[in-house]
């Protein structure tokens, strides 16, 4: 066995990143110390479990079946320290947290004001940010978790469902569309539509909804800046897509409403997203705590979307 839990968070971070360097950087090591770890352990278990080559650093089958392992054992650790550290009574330290703009329009300020009421030594840090940002800092272990759209998942992390919300049309207040009633896109003319950028997740899916429904666009402005994204739809002839929840504020009082919105039907179309956490790690319970406080609002809030009918038009 390795001779400390420091050989294998090394050798677990050199799989992950597939480089020496980034896996010292994000181990507060230096490059030869972790190529040197990496040898004991090859030679600890008479097998190799890196190829290096120019620049690159690829596992072996050895190394794949260590880092199961190791992950398994890492993550070991860290939840029997926390199952000892509940004993010493009330939660304290920092919960780090990534979250993209469309989880901190509406459920975040709820999330916080409930969790620090009842958790008044634990700091709250947020990132937010869109999820090619936020993934590799989950993984490097800078954030606690993070809530990104579906993917495939990726080596180092934890993937699991959290939230599944309609994408809905978002106009200005007098556009004259139906509020909180079903719009088929393609029944609606050429649309001046905002989009994000192409790094954004959402991009390629909002594009295939397009095409694939034949929705007729007469531009697209491309803004990867939520605030500047709704001042514009809300002052102009501009519309967007957008993840329900974000804009689940916009079902209550009217006299507070600020845009129309407009659920996309015929077809609908959802937004999945997933809780992300290092694979390696277990949450803290402070991290576990928030995360149920964030669940919970984030639930409640979507469930808006559960009691609004989407019915596709009628024909034209």
């Amino acid at each position: 066995m390795p001779e400390s839990f420091r050989e294998l968070r090394l050798f677990v971070a050199a799989y992950e990143e597939r480089s020496f360097t980034a896996a010292a950087a994000r181990e507060n090591a230096t490059q030869s110390g972790v190529s040197q770890h990496i040898r004991k352990l090859e030679d600890r278990f008479g097998a190799r479990l890196f190829l290096r080559g120019a620049g690159a650093v690829v596992p072996t089958p050895a190394g794949d079946d260590l880092y199961r392992r190791a992950v398994a054992l890492l993550r070991a650790q860290e939840e029997a320290a926390r199952a000892v550290r509940a004993h010493a009574g009330g939660l304290e330290g920092e919960v780090r947290v990534g979250l993209m703009p469309t989880m901190t329009r509406c459920a975040l300020a709820p999330s916080l004001a409930r969790f620090m009421e009842r958790q008044p030594n634990v700091a709250v840090r947020v990132v937010e940010a869109y999820s090619a940002v936020l993934t590799p800092q989950v993984r490097a272990g800078e954030l606690d978790f993070a809530i990104v759209p579906a993917f495939g998942g990726a080596p180092g992390l934890r993937v699991r469902p959290f939230l599944s919300t309609p994408e809905v049309l978002v106009s200005r207040l007098d556009s004259g569309l139906p509020h909180l009633g079903g719009v088929r896109l393609r029944d609606l003319g050429p649309l001046r539509l905002v989009v994000p950028g192409p790094r954004n997740t959402r991009r390629q899916t909002i594009e295939t909804y397009l095409t694939s429904n034949d929705v007729p666009v007469e531009r697209l402005a491309e803004l990867d800046a939520m605030l500047g994204t709704l001042d514009l739809v809300a002052s102009t002839g501009w519309v967007t897509i957008l993840p329900g929840i974000m804009m689940a504020s916009e079902a209550g009082a009217p006299a507070r409403r600020q845009f129309t919105v407009s659920p996309l039907a015929a077809p609908p179309l959802a937004l999945d997203l997933v809780l992300i956490e290092p694979a390696r790690r277990a949450l803290s319970a402070a991290a576990a705590a928030f995360l149920a406080v964030l669940e919970e609002e984030t639930a409640r809030l979507n469930r808006v979307w559960d009691a609004v009918a989407a019915p596709a038009p009628a024909a034209t």
